[in-house]
């Protein structure tokens, strides 16, 4: 069917995997190991916050006061993120896709200690404060890592080498629930090792991605340093020849409206780009509101309702995120092939369809005894539905519906919208649960039905498609004149010219276009 790589494939995708995995593993994969990480010793770290209140303060810590460090504790996290995100504009403008990394791996070892010797110290200060630098590290990782996988990528494998971030995000959280298992770090004379392991990927990628190139585009288009894009673009594409791809970049430059680093006011003010930047916010507010971080509140609930041992539920709850992986490797195989508009489009539809089955069988779960098994088998649908496309591509289309110029500042409204709807849900669905119930998840259908549709109508396929021409796509919904026509034919493929895919790459008439 396609999905295994040629022989050439293989050979271009051996560096582009290098600095996928890598950049990924001290980026994403910390934000998804914190993800899960602080369930397991959830309970043991409550504790903690009483013990050092009584050493403080001679009597026991009251339940509000429990409840409310513990919620500070949780949601920190996504306010370090919002933050986190406020800064990748300016930091991947004054030190690069790479060098962002890089200097944000400082944020994870900070969080690691902080967060591990808290308990040392008798201070549940150091892991409120640990949380909200973790979540620093998590909003820069967010933005920069898909912004320079999306600039090193070749475009036949963007979508691909993109997938990295969802898959080390399925990862991480899978990580967080096997060491937070009892026989391993889920106990409570070891719980702080569990912080201790953030800092092992962040020092990782320190040691290797400083021997991986930076962003050719980045080099090129905003640093002018045309001898180091070139270098860059040798490293990644495996080949010596690689005047085509400078070409076209510098073509792309030669039509974009601004040569400077557009703000995020001139991007919202660009009539030009007015759908683009309308359709990174619907889909990475769906992406955080579509109601997955709402099914891990559940999951405990209906394995206990179907009779299973509360020792045995933690190695059940594996499963989903095994799952989680497993989905998101199986769409970063096929995205290439399917595109990134069906499996969206799949994706939120395919969850609306699990929720509204998840809220019947919840309904008769107290009936009937198999009814639990089923809602289980529900939750790991909605799971795998949401890891085959919206888990990950929303952060890839950041990177291709925009122009070099756009693309930092699109970032930084795409990590705003996600992080301020993560803490929308984290603070709204205890109240959503408590007043609707089971019916909380209708909520969720209704935004996955509207994602679905809102793609359906307005998104175009990206899918091979250079970054001119998707924003050549969106011209016609914009009402804006198509480009310079001279440029347009630098980039665009002649009319009435023969195709041929060979390699993955276009010969048109018999010469090799950009894979870029």
């Amino acid at each position: 069917y396609g999905i295994i790589p040629t022989r050439e494939q293989w050979r271009i995708t051996a560096c582009l995997v290098n600095a996928a995995f890598f950049g990924a593993f001290g980026s994403s994969y910390l934000y998804g190991y914190n993800l899960s990480v602080v369930n397991a010793p959830a309970l043991y770290i409550k504790t903690f916050y009483n013990q050092t209140w009584m050493e403080r303060y001679g009597e026991p810590i009251g339940a509000d006061m429990v409840t409310m460090l513990w919620s500070i504790t949780v949601s920190i996290f996504a306010i370090g993120g919002l933050l986190g995100a406020l800064c990748v504009t300016l930091l991947t403008k004054l030190i690069g896709r790479k060098g962002t990394l890089l200097l944000n791996n400082g944020f994870a070892v900070i969080a690691a200690l902080l967060l591990a010797l808290g308990e040392k110290a008798r201070s549940f200060e150091m892991l409120i404060i640990g949380r909200f630098v973790m979540g620093v590290d998590s909003g820069i990782a967010l933005s920069a890592l898909p912004m320079y996988l999306g600039e090193i990528s070749p475009r036949h494998m963007r979508g691909s080498i993109g997938q990295f971030n969802s898959i080390l995000i399925c990862l991480g959280v899978f990580t967080g629930q096997v060491l937070g298992l009892p026989e391993l770090l889920g106990q409570e004379s070891r719980w702080n090792f569990l912080f201790a392991f953030l800092a092992l990927p962040a020092l990782l990628q320190l040691c290797v991605l400083p021997f991986l190139p930076e962003s050719p585009r980045f080099l090129l288009m905003e640093r002018r340093d045309e001898a180091g894009a070139e270098k860059a673009f040798r490293a990644f594409l495996g080949k010596k020849d690689v005047s085509k791809e400078l070409e076209e970049v510098h073509a792309e430059g030669r039509a974009q409206n601004t040569l400077h680093m557009a703000s995020v006011t001139e991007l919202l003010l660009n009539p030009a780009l007015r759908w683009q930047v309308i359709t990174v916010i619907v889909t990475m507010a769906c992406y955080q509101l579509c109601g997955l971080n709402a099914i891990w509140y559940y999951t405990n609930g209906i394995l206990r309702d179907s009779g299973f041992a509360e020792n045995v539920i933690p190695y059940i709850v594996l499963s989903t995120g095994g799952i989680e992986t497993l989905a998101a490797v199986v769409s970063g195989l096929v995205i290439e092939r399917i595109g990134r508009r069906p499996l969206l489009i799949f994706g939120f539809s395919a969850m609306a369809f699990f929720f509204g089955l998840l809220t019947v069988f919840l309904n008769f779960q107290d009936q009937y005894t198999w009814m639990p098994y089923l809602s289980f088998t529900c939750i790991l649908a909605v799971i795998a539905s949401f890891c085959s496309g919206p888990g990950g591509i929303p952060f890839v289309l950041t990177g291709e519906l925009f122009e070099q110029s756009y693309r930092p500042a699109a970032f930084m409204i795409a990590g705003i919208v996600n992080w301020v709807a993560n803490f929308a849900v984290g603070l709204l669905f205890p109240f959503m649960q408590e007043s609707l119930q089971t019916y909380a998840f209708l909520v969720f259908l209704v935004v996955c039905v509207l994602g679905a549709v809102y793609l359906y109508f307005i998104l175009p396929e990206t899918k091979n498609k250079t970054f001119m021409d998707i924003s050549q796509s969106f011209a016609k919904i914009n009402n804006v004149p198509l480009g310079n026509k001279e440029i347009e034919n630098e980039l665009a493929i002649k009319a009435g010219s023969k195709e041929v895919e060979e390699n993955g790459k276009v010969i048109i008439d018999g010469e090799i276009e950009s894979s870029f």
